[in-house]
C-alpha cells in the first residue's frame, strides 16, 4: 500500500521484517470460482512439480488448463506434466491477461499495512484470509469478460 507523507520524508515502519519467505501457488476457475492454494519454501522447478502433481490429485478425473507467465519454474525442461493439466502460456510482460492476478491484487489490498511478529503468523493471516474467499468471490474477481468469451467459444467447439 501507499502512505501519505510530506515531501522529502520517508515514511518508517514500526517493524523490523524477518527476511524468511515462503510462495503461495495457486490457481483459479473464472466460472466456477474453484482455487487451489499451496504454500512452497522456493519459487523453483522442482516446488512447481510437487504443486503440478498435488493439483492433479485435486482434479482427480477433470482436466485444468492452467495460464502460466514464462517464469524458468514454468519453463524448465524436465517438467513432468501430469495428464489432466493442459499449460499454456502467456505473452511475456502481460500479467494483465492471467485471471490470478486481479486475485493477488486483492489478496495483497486485504493484507496491506498488517504487522505480522512473525513469518508464522503471517502464515496464520494468509490461510484465515483464503479461507474467507468464497468461490463466489474468486468467479468475480477473475471472470474477465473476454476469458468467458473465450472459454465459452471452446467449449462450442
Amino acid at each position: 500500500g501507499r502512505l501519505v507523507t510530506a515531501c522529502g520524508v520517508k515514511p518508517v515502519g514500526q517493524t523490523q521484517w524477518q527476511r524468511g519467505c515462503f510462495w503461495l501457488y495457486g490457481v483459479v476457475e473464472p466460472l466456477t470460482g474453484f482455487s487451489f492454494f499451496y504454500e512452497f519454501s522456493h519459487l523453483d522447478r522442482t516446488c512447481f512439480q510437487q504443486f503440478l502433481d498435488l493439483l492433479s490429485l485435486q482434479l482427480g478425473d477433470d482436466i485444468a488448463v492452467i495460464q502460466v507467465d514464462q517464469a524458468t519454474a514454468h519453463t524448465a525442461n524436465d517438467l513432468v506434466w501430469p495428464s489432466n493439466i493442459i499449460l499454456t502460456f502467456q505473452p511475456p510482460h502481460s500479467p494483465e491477461l492471467n485471471p490470478i492476478e486481479r486475485f493477488w491484487l486483492f489478496l495483497k489490498k486485504q493484507l496491506a499495512w498488517i504487522n505480522c511478529p512473525d513469518l508464522e503468523a503471517l502464515r496464520k493471516l494468509l490461510t484465515s484470509e483464503l479461507d474467507k474467499i468464497s468461490p463466489e468471490r474468486v468467479a468475480s474477481l477473475t471472470s474477465y469478460d473476454f476469458i468467458l468469451e473465450a472459454l465459452f467459444g471452446a467449449a462450442s467447439y
